[in-house]
């Protein structure tokens, strides 16, 4: 029997606006970790449809999510679509905070289904929407909203490079620090698709969870005292501004309990939750953040 459960309340995006503009009538526009949206009103514009009708579609989806099975007609078009797009929100809008107010961008899978619907699928298509699935068809939504901003994403890579830099040679003689041990799992996590910037820091994580297994957990016994350095994070970070912050330096001998503990603890019991709090900045949401948890060890991670 299909259920419905409670919509859940969704919260802001952990996301700032890079660009917005208004192009030919559609409000357009692309958020920091390069993931393009439309506006209410864009998508209105861009389908042809009234926007009323956009927020008729936005509300059914809500109130259909997590139904198992739908009847025909535009919700199940919708549930069938973006299903297949791998896309799980209970909104079919991102809510972001500007100025201090919420905001709602729709994603560029919300807005090519919305086209394709408008063009070939409504009871009243229109010429607006089957224009605009034609022009889109081969170039992509992406692409487009990239082109018309005049929009060039950022090296996904550079945020960690700067990080590199700074901190190759901070490391006391005979101390090791975990930002240089933890650059195996920052690149994995990198090319598979997580924004590692100033929003994401994975090694502040491993930190934290390493320090209290240093002092709590006797990590620390039988070696010298770890030592405080000073870590500085790239100019344009807003961490930035309390250069230097103390953190910690690590005995050498104690390197190899780290790394066992890294491996077989931090990873599969404390990675899958750090990395579970971060959907609210990825591409995917949730069910990519999923993904990401899975990496290290599957049976860790379940659905909730």
């Amino acid at each position: 029997m299909a259920k419905t459960p409670a919509t859940p309340a969704q919260l802001p995006l952990d996301l700032d606006i890079q660009v917005e503009r208004d192009v030919d009538g559609i409000e357009m526009g692309v958020l920091d970790n390069g993931m393009t949206y439309l506006t209410q009103r864009g998508l209105a514009a861009i389908t042809g449809a009234a926007r009323s009708t956009i927020q008729e579609i936005s509300k059914e989806w809500e109130d259909n999510w997590g139904t198992d099975i739908l009847p025909r007609g535009r919700a199940r078009y919708f549930q069938d679509y973006l299903q297949e797009q791998g896309f799980d929100n209970h909104t079919l809008y991102l809510e972001i905070t500007r100025n201090g107010s919420p905001y709602y961008a729709y994603p560029d899978v919300v807005c090519m289904a919305m086209i394709e619907f408008f063009a070939f699928e409504a009871q009243r298509t229109n010429d607006t929407a089957l224009t605009n699935f034609r022009r889109l068809a081969q170039l992509g939504l992406n692409k487009f909203i990239y082109k018309a901003l005049n929009y060039a994403p950022l090296d996904p890579w550079q945020y960690f490079n700067d990080r590199v830099t700074i901190l190759q040679d901070s490391a006391p003689d005979g101390y090791f620090i975990v930002f240089k041990e933890t650059t195996g799992m920052i690149v994995d996590l990198i090319r598979t698709g997580l924004p590692v910037d100033n929003r994401t820091i994975p090694d502040q994580s491993v930190g934290q969870h390493w320090a209290r297994h240093w002092s709590d957990g006797g990590a620390g016994l039988g070696h010298n005292e770890r030592i405080p350095f000073a870590h500085n994070f790239p100019a344009y970070y807003p961490q930035a501004k309390s250069n230097p912050q103390q953190a910690w330096a690590y005995p050498d001998s104690a390197l190899p309990e780290f790394r066992r503990w890294f491996r077989h603890v931090y990873l599969p019991t404390k990675y899958p939750s750090y990395i579970l709090s971060k959907h609210n900045v990825l591409k995917g949401g949730k069910a990519e953040a999923l993904k990401l948890a899975e990496m290290y060890d599957p049976r860790k991670v379940t659905k909730r």
